[in-house]
């Protein structure tokens, strides 16, 4: 076998490990430049292909340079070539391989990057998306020899690499279009949502509604910590979106937790996390809604049910800025704005010791009292009818509602508020055979059967003059008609407090 095929055996198979390992650094980051290089540095180290070079087509059309490999040489980074310019912009235009024996007799030698060898070979290939026949860029490196005669071998071996490049170069052109799309779409949904809570949106004109639309107004603009007070169904929640997302953090996501609707130990975790292993079924880390919010707002509704040991792990997190997950040692510090919302007398919790005094302090730093529906009766209309054209969306038909079913719905009490409202109208929308919701359709779903004493006070559940019967029925009252609410005012536990409702024949509110 001559010196020359000893060559060529010994060429390939440095040509098939390099290929191997070009696989290798291509599937291992998303990042292109970075890629593209670790691809040049394998040429050189198991090819000797030196000075390798990637240029990619721009969106005016020229070839800007994306990958170099120079070793120890010291580049230019924003080099540009147009199509016809040089070898890549030859190359580029003419979209075929380019083999020259010495650069330094080839009058298209430019030398503008001040990275190749005069008195070495130069090969470019054209780098091609198989579905395109246009070239996208330019793939190019110095063999450092040309007297062995297998200039057209590595040329052959330069295509595979460029076409393995042009298959790495489509996966990120797709993700970046994914991830563009992604950002598009999330963009819109952060302005629909936006524009869902801005305060053009709010519903009600009474004088208590437009104090508290002003006061959101003003709190939205600050870091302030917020408590919302309020019975079940005046739109706690709302009025909490309607400030994080009139604030400077209404770019992050809003974080929210019922915290009654979680036991303790699992409260603990959905707030602070926990460590891979901190307790039976942690199969992962897991992270909170506190280390979620950072930079960002936290919710934390029904705040008056945490149990006396959670106040205290709260107040530090406020205080601090800073928590572990639980089974850690490492301590987090996160930056959030809590808003908090509640329909329990806080203050009386205080006084019996239920809730800690130095928490509710930390939490009451701008209070918003929301009035019960019955004290602005005159945003009944207005409300009535936002609520059935919301009513008509969901059930795709047209709804309108009368004047004298308005004048109906302005008679009733509304234990449960907006919520309660609601749910009568959409109760009315099934029973309505046509379009309008009139007053004989109102009378139908049982309205003036719950209809208490306009403008009566909710009795105290710790009134000694009152009796059994009307203790449990203030409970539920004050827990908007929620048994396990009403049972836990009341020291009972579920299964209790239910035998009593029937044994003391009460009817329950459907809010």
């Amino acid at each position: 076998m001559s010196v020359k095929h000893k060559t060529r055996a010994a060429l390939i198979e440095a040509e098939l490990d390099a290929l191997f390992r070009v696989g290798q650094v291509l599937s291992r980051s998303l990042k292109l430049g970075e890629t593209l290089q670790g691809v040049l540095q394998v040429l050189h180290d198991y090819t000797d292909m030196q000075h390798g070079l990637v240029t990619l087509r721009n969106s005016k059309g020229e070839l800007s340079l994306t990958a170099v490999y120079g070793g120890d040489k010291k580049l230019p980074q924003s080099v540009r070539y147009r199509s016809g310019e040089g070898f890549v912009g030859a190359i580029l235009e003419a979209g075929k391989p380019l083999i020259i024996k010495k650069i330094a007799n080839d009058p298209r030698f430019l030398d503008r990057l001040g990275l190749y060898n005069p008195e070495l070979p130069f090969i470019g290939i054209p780098i091609y998306l198989i579905e395109d026949n246009t070239p996208i860029g330019v793939l190019t490196a110095q063999p450092a020899t040309g007297e062995d005669g297998l200039l057209k071998d590595r040329a052959r071996f330069m295509e595979m690499v460029a076409q393995l490049v042009a298959q790495s170069v489509r996966l990120a052109k797709e993700i970046e279009r994914e991830r563009r799309d992604l950002t598009d779409e999330r963009d819109r949904l952060r302005r629909a949502v936006r524009g869902n809570y801005g305060f053009e949106k709010f519903i009600g004109h009474s004088p208590p509604m437009k104090r508290i639309f002003e006061l959101v107004r003003q709190v939205a603009k600050w870091n302030t910590t917020v408590l919302i007070r309020g019975e079940s169904g005046t739109g706690k929640e709302l009025i909490a979106n309607a400030i994080h997302y009139n604030s400077p953090r209404n770019n992050r996501e809003f974080i929210k937790v019922n915290c009654a609707a979680l036991p303790e130990n699992l409260l603990e975790s959905e707030l602070f996390g926990h460590e891979k292993g901190a307790f039976s079924g942690a199969i992962t880390q897991h992270k909170g809604r506190f280390e979620r919010a950072n930079g960002s707002t936290l919710f934390l509704d029904e705040i008056g049910e945490i149990s006396p040991t959670f106040q205290a792990k709260l107040l530090r997190v406020l205080q601090e800025g800073e928590f572990e997950r639980v089974g850690g040692n490492r301590t987090l510090k996160v930056d959030i704005r809590i808003i908090t919302a509640t329909n329990a007398d806080l203050e009386a919790q205080v006084e019996a010791g239920i809730f800690r005094e130095d928490l509710y302090y930390r939490l009451n730093v701008m209070p918003i009292l929301l009035p019960p529906l019955r004290e602005r009766t005159e945003d009944i209309p207005e409300l009535s009818e936002f609520l059935v054209e919301k009513i008509a969306k969901k059930q795709n038909r047209k709804l309108a509602i009368t004047d004298s079913a308005i004048r109906l719905l302005m008679r009733h009490n509304w234990l449960g508020n907006v919520r309660e409202l609601e749910n009568c109208l959409e109760r009315a929308a099934i029973l309505c055979e046509d379009k309008l919701i009139d007053s004989s359709v109102i009378s139908l779903i049982g309205l003036e059967n719950q209809m208490p004493i306009a403008n009566s006070p909710i009795a105290k559940i710790d009134d000694p003059n009152l009796s059994e019967r009307e203790r449990v029925i203030a409970a539920l009252e004050q827990a908007g008609w929620v048994q396990a609410k009403a049972a836990r005012l009341l020291n009972m536990t579920p299964r209790q407090i239910a035998y009593r409702i029937q044994k003391l024949k009460i009817k329950m509110q459907k809010i």
